[in-house]
């Protein structure tokens, strides 16, 4: 990559901005961090706009269940994605790595008898007598004189559309089933999800929630970055939730990514985060501490008031006490 220096500004949130070469020297030590993993982003200009793009992982923090939807059947669903494909590196391993999928060949076989010229051969079946699961598939017949190779329709089976209502994204492992379409998704697990600068954050919420199937609506959650010190900073609204984790630093053992519900959290300052790690005797000895200040310094302002209050009243008698001159 190419981080050579620049001067224009790229923006970070509403009205706060960041030199390109600064986001330049971040993401040459986020992508070090990465090396060799599909966590490397990637950088490029359109139209005079600097825009990062790649996978942000984000850890599930609910603690309300949430709602999957059975997926449309009139929604085309395309191979499983290539390593360099928009979905890639969903399901990750340990250090970023990509699991992939496996996958069993649609290749059927069967033997039949050669039917009469003329006869309408009958299409082939697995050995569960169900009818072929993969459109525009190429079928493999065996028959006594030779093996051919017949291709299918497009016509739709009914054990066609069950396969699609079944091809996800599955969250953790977990898939569409009616019985258990309500489930909470275990706290800290991560996934991810391939966005770029330029979204902000309910548009990423929506990403997420589209990429498993979720009912709720994204108006429900919100994205927080938490801090092992117990800090938690809410995202905004106008927040691009990718610049700010190039700008929190790679390793997620210091921040992460949360999706949490928004009245089920409170954002946590740094100050107050601080205190949060300390044993209950050491923060009662805390309070002690500082409620014996306050005692001292209000009874220092009472002293002073007191005083002044004398000094006042023996003015006020001085002036009464003096006769009048005319």
């Amino acid at each position: 990559m190419d981080y050579s220096h620049q001067t224009s500004l790229v923006p970070c949130g509403q009205d706060k901005y960041i030199s390109k070469n600064e986001l330049l020297l971040h993401l040459k030590t986020y992508n070090l961090y990465y090396e060799g993993q599909n966590l490397q982003l990637r950088h490029r200009e359109e139209e005079d706009e600097f825009i990062v793009e790649g996978l942000l992982n984000i850890s599930w923090g609910l603690r309300r269940p949430i709602r999957l939807q059975m997926q449309d059947d009139n929604e085309r669903i395309r191979p499983p994605p290539s390593s360099s494909s928009w979905h890639s590196g969903c399901n990750l391993g340990a250090q970023g790595t990509t699991l992939k999928p496996l996958t069993v060949p649609n290749v059927q076989i069967s033997e039949v008898d050669a039917p009469p010229e003329g006869d309408q051969m009958p299409g082939p079946t697995d050995p569960r007598g169900l009818k072929p699961l993969q459109e525009d598939t190429p079928q493999l017949m065996r028959t006594r004189s030779d093996v051919g190779v017949r291709r299918r329709g497009n016509v739709r089976t009914p054990s066609d559309q069950r396969r699609i209502r079944r091809h996800r994204f599955s969250i953790n492992g977990h898939f569409y089933n009616h019985k258990t379409s309500v489930f909470t998704p275990a706290y800290g697990s991560v996934t991810n999800v391939r966005i770029n600068s330029t979204m902000t954050t309910p548009q990423v919420l929506k990403l997420l929630l589209n990429k498993f199937k979720i009912e709720n609506s994204a108006e429900e959650f919100a994205l927080y970055v938490v801090h092992t010190s117990g800090e938690k900073q809410k995202l905004k609204a106008t927040d691009y939730p990718l610049i700010a984790r190039i700008l929190q630093g790679p390793c997620e053992q210091v921040s992460k990514v949360f999706l949490m519900e928004k009245d089920q959290v409170e954002e946590v300052t740094y100050d107050v985060a601080q205190y949060i790690k300390f044993e209950m005797p050491v923060l009662k000895s805390f309070i002690q501490k500082l409620q014996e200040e306050e005692d001292r310094e209000v009874k220092k302002l009472m002293r002073k008031y007191t005083v002044l209050r004398l000094m006042i009243r023996q003015r006020l008698e001085e002036i009464a006490e003096t006769p009048a001159t005319i």
